[in-house]
């Protein structure tokens, strides 16, 4: 692997296929934020009930779940732009049906959980499709930049597609699935846009027709391996979205003004180190930083879990969200660089099965030791865990800790 960067951030910002891969991206993050935000507040419009919202989230994780390594074998199987294209054309459809039936009236709480398993079944193969592309579409020596620009933009998406969705939603409910469906479309176009792709097929081996080979992969690889556990289990006890509208109500007393700006504050922490990251990549002991943002994103949760002021929460959740950010661009880089191109759909599956897994499981962990052990307590262990973790990783692991450079 080359040691330098040659490519900056406005030459890649120039580079015709990463632009167009960056926008489409970007588009359907927004849509997928812009949903969340109108099918949740429609369900719980239409039922009053909260078990109904909950069933929102499962009902769409449930694709994810039965369909994910499908999916991964899919990307290597098939040309994946071509994969995003279907997953972005189902989904405008889908968003389309919403639109319709919600301005007709005759939308139901039955119809929306159907449109939702169907938005959950394209994204679960949608993502690892999309993860795959990316290293054939940045240039050589460009994959950390990339890998950066494009966590930022979904960061913007991540801060303004709900506020978008909710200022659709209060013009007319069926603006935001209308919204949905344009921003499908154009993705759709652009993702057709990307250049002529260097793919490379899987070959003719018993493990090209393996649906379950990237677990084989992840297995026989320590440092992949280490990558993607530190992940689930530093997500699975750090996590304290699920504890913020109690931090807000009951010990920030701030109310849901308050609750806003702590939801937004991790975004807004990880959207500014974005813009570092696509200055100035890590050069060199890439394993040991990530394990170091790890240490900092739990010393960050801890800090958080004991804060009774609101702005030192608030900074608390930006550093946070900035060492995470740290974080991802450095295993999604060891994990691409590390994965030859036949297997980066599979084991991007994987990936994104222990990513959406560490973010339901950890929000469960949260609310049920919360229940149990109360609220600050619960953040603080969490916080204490996420550090354990890395520290016993590193020693788990030693050959991640060693990895010198990305590319």
């Amino acid at each position: 692997m080359s040691s330098a960067t040659t490519v900056g951030a406005r030459d890649l910002l120039g580079h015709r296929s990463f632009l167009f891969f960056l926008s489409s991206r970007s588009l359907s993050r927004f849509s997928s934020q812009i949903g969340a935000v109108a099918i949740g507040w429609q369900v719980y419009d239409l039922t009053g009930s909260a078990f109904a919202l909950g069933m929102v989230g499962l009902v769409q994780f449930l694709p994810t779940a039965l369909l994910v390594f499908v999916a991964g074998h899919a990307a290597d199987r098939f040309e994946r732009k071509r994969v995003v294209q279907a997953c972005q054309l189902a989904e405008a459809l889908t968003a389309l049906f919403l639109a319709v039936s919600t301005y007709a009236g005759t939308i139901s709480e039955v119809q929306i959980f159907a449109a939702t398993f169907v938005l959950g079944i394209a994204g679960a193969f949608e993502s690892p499709a999309t993860a795959a592309l990316l290293p054939l579409i940045a240039p050589q020596g460009s994959l950390q930049r990339a890998t950066a620009i494009s966590s930022g933009a979904a960061q913007v998406a991540t801060i303004t597609g709900p506020a978008l969705g909710g200022f659709a939603y209060a013009m007319m409910p069926s603006v935001p699935y209308a919204v949905m469906m344009v921003f499908w479309l154009f993705g759709m176009i652009l993702t057709g846009g990307i250049g002529r792709l260097q793919q490379v097929p899987a070959k003719n081996s018993a493990s090209s027709d393996d649906v379950f080979a990237g677990v084989t992969f992840v297995r026989r690889n320590p440092a992949i391996l280490g990558t993607i556990s530190l992940d689930l289990f530093a997500v699975l006890f750090g996590g304290v979205t699920a504890l913020l509208p109690i931090y807000a109500r009951d010990i920030l007393q701030t109310g849901p003004l308050g609750l806003g700006i702590l939801r937004a504050a991790p975004a807004v922490g990880a959207l500014l180190m974005t813009m570092v990251l696509a200055r100035h990549t890590i050069s060199r002991r890439v394993g040991l930083r990530m394990f170091q943002a790890v240490i900092v994103f739990g010393a960050a949760t801890v800090v958080f879990a004991l804060s009774h002021w609101m702005w030192l929460s608030a900074l608390a959740l930006a550093v946070l969200g900035a060492a995470d950010t740290i974080s991802v661009v450095i295993r999604f880089s060891l994990v691409q660089l590390a994965t030859p191109d036949e297997m980066r759909g599979r084991v991007g599956a994987v990936n994104f099965l222990f990513i959406n897994a560490s973010n339901q499981l950890g929000q469960f962990e949260s609310g049920v030791t919360a229940a149990l052990l109360g609220t600050v307590p619960a953040a603080v262990l969490g916080g204490v865990g996420t550090i354990a973790i890395a520290l016993l990783w590193m020693k788990l692991f030693p050959t991640l800790r060693t990895v010198e450079k990305l590319e």
